[in-house]
């Protein structure tokens, strides 16, 4: 009998605890604690999700607060907050236990940093009548010779989980890190009700100002984004030359073909040609019948500021690079998987043809095997890593680069 490689038969929820797998690495989950929390959900059930998470945070935050080694104190809190981080996710956008678990994860976070005496600095950046916000990990001595690396999320990321992600591998090869969240993320849609806008550009110029502001210029800037943001870093990258490379994490190359996709043409026919209440039906009973949907549709409604599915559709078709990658002028890396449920892989070779101007383009495609064919290669965070920090080195590195050129 051939062994099991999913937690849920369906996509979403295995996704999703893939996603809290994910953070052991660095200390963000885990193993018995992420299977026994998982062991007690009803499949498709997102009331049964959140009530198995909540109680691991909450088991994990107490044993934070009784443990003395400040270590394993820590630790435990950023356990915690990734367990109250994925608690959240799959409620409806204004169910009132979303916010409660909100000040949980939040709070969790900061306390597991401060114990475990991880230096960080918090950036407050101006945009319009609201604020972003940052937070800048500076590296070890000789960090400053190197490439600042900004990252940033995506459709559904937090600031927070950054650390995660990519800023603790940073830190321990000696670079310094400054991540941030934009408009339609985080705290910024949570708690200021800011929607994302497909001018990514803005808010990452208003954060890097805000940055420059109080630090040296960097010899170099690469910014890498996850998920969507394979969308949002080279929409940047391509309006903001202080970007010397961009990393698309994974590949995002039109936002509007990718939703279209989980979505049956049925239902733009009905949008064009039917009454409205026939098309409600059918979206309603769809939703019903895939977990999937009916968080993307809720989700992507709250995060966009849109009413409706053919109203979110056409705002997300503007989430295109068609017309904007062939401006990029830096080195690129594109991430891919082949069994990523979300985007499809031609996306990558679309990406390529229209990157005419860029300095260098390395695509990377990871297959099964690999075990990076997820999207955004969870559950291979090590994987991808090794790919970014050589990149980067034979990219902005010159002695790494003469290295490489020896052989």
């Amino acid at each position: 009998m051939a062994g099991r490689t999913r937690f849920f038969s369906d996509q979403t929820y295995h996704f999703q605890a893939l996603r809290a797998l994910n953070d052991i690495r660095y200390g963000g989950a885990d193993t018995s604690e992420v299977l026994e929390t998982i062991s007690h959900i009803k499949v498709e059930n997102a009331d049964s999700w959140y009530g198995a998470w909540e109680r691991t945070g909450d088991r994990v935050s107490e044993l934070a607060g009784r443990t003395e080694d400040p270590i394993s104190r820590g630790r435990a809190f950023l356990r915690a907050h990734n367990y109250y981080r994925t608690a959240e996710f799959l409620l409806a956008p204004h169910d009132p236990r979303r916010p409660v678990s909100w000040k949980k994860n939040i709070e969790a976070f900061y306390k597991g940093l401060d114990a475990l005496d991880v230096k960080y600095e918090r950036i407050s950046a101006p945009y319009g009548a609201h604020h972003l916000n940052a937070l800048y990990f500076p590296g070890p001595s000789g960090s400053e010779k190197r490439p600042l690396i900004a990252i940033c999320g995506g459709f559904d990321s937090t600031l927070e989980e950054l650390y995660f992600v990519l800023v603790a591998a940073g830190l321990e090869r000696g670079y310094s890190v400054l991540a941030y969240e934009g408009p339609g993320q985080g705290s910024i849609i949570r708690e200021q009700g800011v929607p994302f806008t497909r001018e990514w550009e803005k808010p990452t110029a208003a954060v890097l100002d805000q940055y420059l502001q109080t630090h040296s210029r960097p010899v170099k800037i690469v910014l890498v984004e996850m998920s969507m943001g394979g969308y949002l870093a080279p929409r940047a990258a391509a309006f903001d030359e202080r970007i010397d490379g961009v990393v698309a994490f994974d590949v995002f190359f039109d936002f509007g073909a990718i939703f279209s996709r989980s979505i049956p043409p049925m239902v733009f026919w009905l949008g064009a040609h039917g009454p409205g209440f026939l098309l409600s039906a059918v979206v309603r009973i769809k939703a019903a019948l895939s977990p999937g949907l009916k968080w993307a549709l809720q989700n992507s409604m709250w995060v966009m500021g849109t009413r409706g599915l053919l109203e979110t559709a056409e705002a997300l078709r503007a989430y295109t690079l068609q017309d904007v990658a062939q401006r990029i002028k830096g080195d690129v890396l594109i991430l891919a998987g082949k069994d990523d449920h979300f985007v499809p892989v031609e996306q990558v070779k679309q990406f390529e043809d229209r990157l005419t101007q860029a300095r260098s383009v390395t695509s990377i495609i990871y297959d099964r095997d690999s075990g990076g064919a997820e999207h955004c290669q969870l559950g291979a965070a090590t994987l991808w890593h090794a790919a970014f920090f050589d990149w980067l080195a034979q990219k902005f590195l010159p002695r790494a680069r003469a290295k490489s050129n020896s052989h």
